[in-house]
């Protein structure tokens, strides 16, 4: 039996309908599918906030804005009018992400949200080890290691340390943990953040982390085996339930860019199949993670 959807779920399950509504909704004149800019004239939303609504970020504060934009949308049975009510009703209870809103980066909210809403995961890091992974100390130490390129304050870092563990409870909700799959590299499994300590909690917990049921981690070697390497980090979120799976990426702008469109969720689980068959069996993580730490404490 599939968990019960917290807001953000029922925030995107809102959002998905109401698209899927306009899209469907013909403008006489053109005989093309009604745009947002179209759907919003004589509603008091602008075509911004409609955009946010169908992508889960919004619910309607005033519900007559729903109720409008479904009569244009021609929507008569009175069922589906109750039931998107009662979802958008539902879909107002504020989560923890709320309070950090403000200190994230653009988009990384609404991908938190989604985040805590999957059903499966399946995550890339080229280059550090993947915050649903992280521990506390080597969060921090990450952060403090951006904080004067990025002229970021203490405060900031405080608050980014503490949302990356609020993120990590998903791997252990009870019931229905999330099902991740992460691929590392070990170029990142090496690169040394903080010091020999930090780096030796990190790898204790990739391989307390490997051997959990619901959790999968394998790592792409330095040298023999060769084959195909994405350069960027990524994320695949299987939400379940009819929602269509999302991809996830970070920009060089430091933003978090998020999309379903099927096309890019194919290329995203082509990459992340191709590179499976690079890295090491999920069974040898817990060993190679003890490898690094007994090769950590020699040095």
């Amino acid at each position: 039996m599939a968990a019960k959807r917290g807001a953000n779920g029922r925030r995107l399950e809102l959002g998905l309908q109401l698209r899927q509504l306009r899209e469907s909704t013909l403008v006489p004149d053109t005989g093309k599918p009604m745009t947002r800019k179209q759907a919003v004239v004589g509603v008091k939303l602008s075509e911004a906030a409609l955009a946010r609504v169908e992508t889960g970020q919004l619910n309607f504060r005033n519900v007559g804005d729903l109720r409008k934009l479904l009569t244009k949308y021609n929507v008569s049975d009175e069922d589906l009018i109750t039931s998107l009510v009662e979802l958008n009703r539902d879909a107002a209870n504020q989560t923890w992400v709320t309070r950090y809103r403000a200190q994230m980066p653009s988009g990384m909210p609404a991908f938190v949200g989604i985040e805590g809403e999957a059903r499966e995961i399946r995550v890339y890091h080229p280059t550090s080890v993947h915050g649903l992974l992280q521990t506390e100390p080597y969060a921090r130490a990450l952060f403090e290691t951006g904080k004067p390129v990025e002229e970021t304050t203490t405060e900031f870092i405080r608050q980014g340390v503490e949302v990356r563990m609020l993120r990590k409870q998903i791997l252990e909700r009870d019931p229905d943990p999330v099902w991740l799959w992460a691929i590392l590299t070990e170029a990142a499994l090496r690169y040394v953040v903080g010091d020999a300590d930090v780096m030796c909690e990190q790898y204790e917990e990739i391989a307390k982390l490997a051997l959990l049921p619901h959790i999968k981690i394998q790592v792409l070697p330095l040298a023999g085996r060769g084959g195909y390497r994405a350069s960027h980090d990524f994320a695949i979120l299987d939400l379940g339930d009819g929602l269509p799976p999302t991809v996830q990426i970070d920009t060089a702008w430091g933003a978090i860019a998020t999309s379903d469109k099927p096309r890019e969720f194919d290329r995203f689980k082509r990459r992340f199949e191709t590179m499976i068959a690079s890295a090491l069996p999920a069974e040898d993580t817990p060993e190679f993670m003890h490898r690094l730490v007994r090769e950590m404490k020699s040095h």
